[in-house]
């Protein structure tokens, strides 16, 4: 009987086609299912499919070896998987090692005869029938990964064509070489983004559960507010996106920028931070970029700036809404191509730094006026995070207030406590200065505590000795921050009755005139145009529509 064979490839005249034609089509036929979809087991098994079309073969198996030479996977066209596995365990050992070690075929005519087959089953095959057993090996590159093997019954030797059998099984081997390495690639890839995946989830779980845990962190809060800005930080830590942290002074930037990079791949990296407004722009330039000995007066030696220190790690601007223009053109050039040259110096210097900045200022007015690049802007402003300011999570404040005596008392060597009473004056209060000015009010009373509890009659709100009320209450009404805290402060640290925060305060503030008052005037002036209102007040669009909600102010259409 011929070897080579299909059922489905005759020409348009009925006739067979050449037997190079037929296995060229083989081949077309075994490669579409190689690189189809599907696992790989079933991939093999469909390939084994076609081979039966082809060749006529009563067995055939397709077994893929593990790196310690073991069967992994074993296909049968013919069989189930447990029969497979069998018939491959009944091929000679002698025969698999000889197809595995010398990386050739391995023809046999007549496996009822083969000294190598004596000691095999004899059932595999069928009894007194002459079969003929290939075998060619499966390789990945330049190593043996598995055996492919047939048998095939026959009457007369003189329709055997072994020759043409391998030829054709050797460029199948091939090819199915090629689909178990891409299989096992895309398995590789798969399991190893499984792994970053669970360890991703289990680092989620460890930040929020420390953040849960008090006193393990150094962002003390359970709130819902504080809880949804660190899911949206851990959440940003895990890549090196610009990071733009905004909010109002003593909201806690910095612990919320050491909080990013904690929870990114750069945390083995140094964490090295800067306060752009401390410095003078001649040192502010020094100090980012470092300088050459000699550079300048007093360069002694070679310095290395913050942009080499923090490499591979994270670098923290603050204030940076208050670097000058010319400033900000040498900064950006750092931020757009990573390299910059230390003051004095021609060598460029590459470096991979991820940039959390913070600023409390309103940096689109800025880009606006001119006062700061709209192309810096969006290089820093990738992703902005707006932190909470401590009357939005007043639930925090015993928290926090527990935690600043806590270091009270470390730091001075005491036991004092809060009474309850005391917890709760301080949860009245309005705190401007947000965390810091809370900080700044517990080490005050505790310092001049007379007992080793703090009661509600030690504060200096209490007393009518609040300096911070002080400060409040005289800023000036144009500025745009101290606008919406003049009222809360009118009598005192906390609000006054009727008055729960100061963006919805009517009372008169020291010019006699209320917020709501000042906002109900410009939208008239604008002609109820909130941009130009905004304009007229030094808002923002949106915190005038803010502003607009919460005093319950009807927009007028006209």
């Amino acid at each position: 009987m011929g070897s080579l064979r299909s059922t489905a490839t005759y020409d348009r005249a009925d006739r067979p086609l050449p037997r190079a034609d037929l296995a060229l089509y083989g081949i077309y036929e075994i490669s579409k299912i190689l690189c189809g979809p599907g696992s790989l087991y079933d991939v093999l098994s469909s390939t084994l499919q076609v081979l039966h079309s082809f060749l006529d073969m009563s067995h055939g198996v397709i077994a893929i070896l593990d790196s310690a030479g073991e069967p992994e996977i074993v296909v049968s066209a013919s069989l189930d998987p447990e029969g497979a596995r069998r018939y491959f365990d009944a091929l000679p050992e002698k025969v698999v090692g000889q197809i595995v070690v010398t990386e050739m075929p391995v023809v046999v005519e007549n496996v009822t005869r083969d000294p190598a087959f004596a000691g095999c089953d004899r059932g595999v095959w069928g009894e007194g029938q002459n079969v003929a057993f290939i075998g060619v090996p499966i390789r990945d590159r330049d190593r043996v990964i598995g055996a492919m093997a047939i048998d095939r019954p026959w009457l007369n030797p003189a329709d055997m064509r072994t020759d043409e059998d391998v030829r054709f099984l050797k460029m199948a081997a091939n090819l199915i070489g090629q689909t178990v390495r891409l299989h096992r690639l895309v398995m590789r890839d798969r399991e190893r983004l499984q792994e970053d995946q669970r360890r991703l989830e289990k680092e989620r779980e460890n930040l929020a559960a420390q953040l849960r845990r008090p006193g393990s962190s150094p962002i003390v809060g359970e709130s819902e507010t504080l809880r949804l800005v660190m899911e949206k930080v851990q959440l940003v830590a895990r890549s090196a996106s610009p990071v733009l942290l905004r909010g109002e002074s003593g909201t806690g930037k910095e612990l919320f920028a050491q909080a990013l990079h904690e929870g990114s791949p750069r945390r083995a990296g140094p964490f090295i931070k800067l306060n752009c407004a401390a410095l003078p722009e001649s040192v502010l330039e020094s100090e980012l970029f470092g300088h050459e000995k000699g550079s300048f007066t007093g360069a002694l030696a070679q310095r290395k700036g913050r942009f080499e220190l923090a490499d591979g790690g994270t670098l923290f601007l603050d204030e940076i809404g208050e670097i000058s223009p010319a400033f900000q053109a040498k900064l950006l050039r750092v931020l757009q191509e990573g390299e910059f040259e230390r003051v004095g110096g021609t060598r460029t210097i590459k470096v991979s730094v991820r940039i959390v900045s913070a600023t409390n200022r309103n940096l689109e007015e800025a880009v606006t006026k001119g006062a700061f690049r709209a192309d810096l802007y969006y290089r820093l402003s990738v992703v902005p995070i707006f932190l909470p300011p401590l009357r939005d999570r007043r639930g925090d404040i015993p928290l926090l207030a527990q935690e600043f005596l806590r270091r009270f008392n470390a730091d001075n060597k005491t036991t004092l406590s809060f009474a309850q009473g005391a917890l709760a004056v301080l949860q009245q209060c309005y705190f401007p200065g947000n965390v810091r000015e809370l900080e700044n009010c517990v080490r005050r009373t505790a310092t001049l505590s007379r007992g080793q509890t703090i009661t509600d009659s030690d504060f200096a709100c209490r007393n009518d000795g609040c300096l911070s009320a002080v400060l409040w209450r005289n800023v000036p009404a144009p500025a745009a921050a101290a606008a919406q805290v003049v009222a809360a402060v009118a009598s005192g640290c906390g609000p006054q009755e009727g008055c729960p925060s100061a963006a919805t305060c009517k009372v008169p503030r020291a010019e006699s005139r209320s917020e709501y008052e000042e906002l109900l005037e410009a939208m008239e002036k604008s002609g109820w145009v909130q941009a130009k209102a905004a304009r007229m007040l030094n808002l923002t669009p949106r915190q005038i529509g803010y502003a607009l909600r919460k005093h319950g102010i009807p927009i007028k259409k006209f």
